[in-house]
């Protein structure tokens, strides 16, 4: 009898995963209109064409002046400044009236805010603060120089990174090409909501989580329905994909014998079962299928939603050449008791309340309610117990929906 293989650490799987992302990576590229940027990933670095601001400008609204003109005497304003105009110098002795983001006048050194400012009788303007050379001014180029690199390549385009390109003036911008994924189902109980249920059946929910997360980092996705139980019209739904950059599956690969999927990659490629120290999520494959790759998530829903959001998400970013592919993780305080030690590392579904982590009562594979309610992950180590107030490392779910 052979003997058992051995569990994968999760980090050793994502290693090996993002190995084979970096020797191939999608290295088409494509312009779109700035407006259609939001998710996608930068093909070359974003470099500074402008300062920004490209002239000194008031932080505040208030009076622009030169500070040796301040002598304790009221000073005439002698121009209004608006944001977009272009001032006059300023004339010497006086002060200028100036609003937040308008240019500085020549010849003005620092800007008081109106809250320090005293309007005289006949319209002249005290200072009832000591003034500092710069002060509530934002010189050129504080935020940005001409040349410098704004975003790196492979940098993913947000509503922060979108504006960024804007203020550098553009209106189109090259991007990594869409990665083309192929998302299917295996087994003959799965039904497509909609349609009636049989007995022993129940409704895909893994394809719909897929897909929309998919659409989220970018990707053309590619429906690819259930496959039947049947190795004759899988070969063909296969063969009927064409050209994709992933085929993404749900439901058991293995070695059994009515596990047609897994039969019918072996015939064209090669096809690894990897069984993973952690849970949910233990079983995951990896593989290719007439040269396209295949990553196999488990069935269960909250053990799809695991291996996605640790595994398939990074190597899929890792593939568009985005370098920072880990989701977001921090410390926080368990609200709750974990007295239970696991040989496998634990990811539960929970969520923040008043500042600690707590967590679904239900931890079975098969909930996806649990993830509606959840936030995120809380990680919980191989042979680790949690008392309330520990802190415990939480993923968050922010990036991936």
């Amino acid at each position: 009898m052979p003997a058992a293989q051995p569990l994968l650490p999760v980090e050793q799987a994502l290693a090996q995963l993002l190995a084979m992302a970096d020797a191939a990576p999608i290295r088409e590229r494509e312009q779109i209109a700035l407006a259609q940027g939001s998710g996608r990933v930068l093909a070359d670095d974003l470099i500074a064409t402008l300062d920004l601001p490209p002239w000194p400008n008031s932080a505040m609204d208030g009076y622009a002046l030169r500070r040796d003109d301040w002598q304790g005497k009221p000073l005439r304003v002698s121009q209004r400044i608006f944001a977009g105009a272009v001032p006059e110098a300023l004339e010497p002795g006086t002060c200028s009236r100036i609003f937040t983001g308008a240019p500085m006048p020549d010849g003005a050194d620092c800007v008081e805010m109106q809250e320090n400012a005293r309007i005289e009788d006949d319209e002249r303007v005290s200072f009832n603060q000591t003034l500092t050379v710069g002060q509530n001014i934002r010189p050129q180029g504080q935020e940005t120089r001409i040349g410098d690199r704004l975003l790196a390549a492979g940098s993913r385009l947000g509503a922060i990174e979108l504006g960024l390109l804007a203020s550098m003036g553009h209106a189109s911008i090259d991007v990594v090409r869409r990665p083309r994924v192929a998302v299917l189902s295996t087994g003959d109980e799965l039904v497509e909501p909609g349609q009636p249920l049989g007995p022993g059946q129940i409704y895909n929910s893994n394809r719909q989580v897929l897909c929309s997360a998919l659409s989220g980092l970018g990707c053309e996705v590619v429906d690819a329905g259930i496959l039947p139980d049947d190795l004759q019209q899988t070969r063909q739904r296969l063969a009927a994909l064409g050209d994709v950059d992933l085929i993404l599956s749900t439901g058991g690969v293995s070695v059994g014998e009515a596990d047609f999927l897994g039969i019918a990659l072996r015939e064209e490629g090669q096809l690894a079962l990897w069984k993973l120290a952690i849970k949910p999520g233990k079983p995951l494959t990896f593989g290719h299928f007439r040269g396209a790759p295949v990553i196999g998530l488990p069935g269960n829903p909250a053990s799809t939603l695991v291996t996605f959001t640790l595994l398939a998400r990074p190597y899929l970013l890792r593939r568009l050449g985005v370098r920072d592919v880990a989701p977001l993780r921090f410390q926080v305080p368990a609200g709750f008791a974990w007295p239970r030690a696991g040989t496998r590392r634990e990811y539960l579904r929970g969520r923040i309340e008043q500042g600690r982590a707590v967590i679904y009562p239900n931890q079975s594979s098969g909930v996806l309610l649990s993830a509606a309610w959840a936030h995120g992950l809380v990680e919980i180590g191989e042979g680790c117990t949690v008392d309330e107030g520990d802190l415990v490392t939480f993923i968050s779910f922010s990036e991936l929906f």
